[in-house]
């Protein structure tokens, strides 16, 4: 047996040991290890002067205030009497202490106007007042709550890597978002007490609050913290802030003129991602991970041209191009098969496209490549033609769904008649086309999630929708319910739509869309490389 360890008579007993002084260190702390800050009164005070004045030019009014306005003032009209919050959500960390890019919820930042990076942590409180006394003649007054820019004479300014200017770059000011918004604003540190004051049973006299749940955590934790404290039942708080949750998606499903000119900067972007995949397309196929050149071709766009990727690019060649949702892109580009782009740039105002092209990675489509191809075209030009004001949104892909079915048929696939296949009974075309034909798009790509059935898949068309249309077809390569030249082969075309007073205009129509058109638009990329 190994003898014990004694102790050093001549260390004393309180004298801190390194382990000791480490474990006195809080955890979250210890991150800050590797900056070796200088602690030096020295320091400090000649890292508070000798700064140039602050810029104080009042920026001008965004153009998109007074719609954001109006925005407020429908919301307002539908909550009299209670408290309305909506957090922006906080940073979120990526790995350790690095956090993503933010992106505030698109809740908010509909009713805010704020796109790119802007303020993690706001919250906008909209507070009710007397009936048509508020904000442009609504029920409420609205203050934008955020941590506005530290001082130079701060620590924050140098040793706040989250939040401080040496870090992050400037943030603005109180004043600044104020003249930008046409938006009361107030420091973060009063919100607590705005959140809170009053809270409780509107029956009773206290302030029904209603909030945009699981957003900002810590948000939460002060709503439910101050509703229990009044007595007020959570499940029932829960479902009335669930039906704000809702007006606020459905309050999207119209877009103002600023929103249309929003997406269609969007698009224009988009379509020169999809110019820039098709200059790629060598180097795709001569690496062994094509899908990611790609991939990268498309974001570089989106970095340069918005704010980012609208979603996580789809890039799948060949056989990957069945699979719906492939965003692993780790595949090759091989020539004399397909590829299956599904992207979309988000502008700075975080409106985003989502347009597809299922493109031939040699420029010429083979025959049945072709015969697909135009099916699932063919499928779309029928829901387009009943994409317009008056009919259901569940007519658009119903007019697809016809189309498909009927190729199926005429390529001996269906196992039953059309009409069977088409009976809600049947559906045995679905096995190649499995999700739905149309969606909103706006702030999320799957804008107005949220919507009731009766006024999203149930509702009417109505002249300012901005939606998808995007049928396809994907047969995949161990699939033995059809023949072997059709396995391997997925196509989707995509194309995103926005519904005027008589009809609708395809808003990503500057990308080509029957075979003949595709082929010679990119044989003209490749000629100009």
């Amino acid at each position: 047996m190994e003898s014990q360890q004694q102790p050093d008579p001549s260390v004393s007993a309180d004298a801190p040991t390194a382990e000791t002084a480490s474990a006195a260190q809080p955890l979250e702390d210890r991150v800050n290890n590797r900056s070796q800050r200088p602690e030096s009164h020295a320091f400090k005070e000649f890292m508070a002067g000798q700064w140039a004045p602050a810029d104080t030019t009042v920026p001008e009014r965004d153009a998109v205030a007074p719609f954001a306005a109006q925005r407020r003032r429908r919301i307002s009209a539908q909550f009299p009497g209670e408290r309305l919050v909506l957090p922006a959500g906080p940073l979120k960390v990526r790995s350790n202490d690095t956090d993503y890019r933010f992106r505030p919820h698109s809740a908010f930042a509909h009713l805010t106007g704020l796109g790119v990076d802007h303020e993690p942590d706001a919250v906008l409180v909209m507070e009710p007042v007397e009936e048509g006394a508020g904000d442009d003649g609504g029920n409420h007054e609205a203050t934008l709550y955020f941590r506005p820019l530290a001082g130079r004479d701060t620590e924050d300014f140098y040793a706040n890597a989250r939040y401080g200017e040496f870090w992050i770059g400037p943030r603005p000011t109180l004043a600044d978002l104020n003249a930008r918004l046409d938006l009361r604003t107030a420091d973060l540190s009063d919100l607590e007490v705005a959140i809170t004051k009053g809270i409780g049973v509107t029956a009773i006299g206290g302030t029904g609050v209603r909030l945009v749940r699981e957003v900002d955590m810590d948000v939460d934790a002060l709503v439910d913290t101050a509703r229990i404290n009044t007595g007020v039942d959570l499940p029932d708080a829960d479902a009335l802030d669930g039906l704000l949750t809702e007006a606020l998606s459905e309050l999207r499903l119209v877009k103002d003129d600023h929103e249309v000119e929003r997406l269609r900067d969007a698009v224009a972007a988009t379509v020169r991602g999809f110019e820039d995949v098709v200059a790629a397309l060598p180097r795709a196929v001569a690496h062994r991970r094509g899908e990611r050149v790609v991939e990268g071709a498309f974001f570089a766009r989106a970095r340069q041209d918005g704010n980012d990727l609208g979603y996580e690019t789809i890039a799948a060649g060949g056989n990957n191009a069945t699979v719906l949702h492939w965003i692993r892109n780790n595949g090759t580009v091989r020539d004399g098969e397909m590829l299956l782009l599904d992207a979309g740039v988000e502008d700075e105002s975080l409106y985003t496209a989502d347009v597809t092209r299922t493109l031939p990675t040699n420029g010429t489509y083979t025959a049945v490549q072709r015969r697909v191809y135009e099916a699932v075209r063919e499928a779309a030009d029928a829901a387009f033609a009943v994409a317009r004001p008056g009919t259901r949104f569940r007519d658009v892909h119903a007019a697809a769904m016809e189309v498909l079915a009927a190729k199926l048929d005429e390529w001996g696939l269906l196992p039953v008649s059309v009409e069977v296949a088409l009976s809600p009974e049947g559906q045995h075309h679905r096995r190649w086309m499995p999700h739905g034909t149309s969606h909103h798009l706006g702030l999320d790509v799957h804008d107005c999630a949220q919507a009731k059935r009766e006024l999203y898949l149930d509702g009417v068309i109505t002249e300012g929708m901005v939606f998808t249309i995007e049928p396809g077809l994907y047969f995949k390569a161990e699939d033995l319910a059809v023949p072997e030249e059709y396995r391997g082969i997925g196509v989707r075309i995509e194309d995103d739509v926005l519904i005027t007073a008589d009809g609708n205009e395809n808003l990503s129509a500057a990308l080509p869309r029957t075979a003949d058109d595709v082929e010679a638009w990119m044989a003209g990329i490749r000629d100009r490389a």
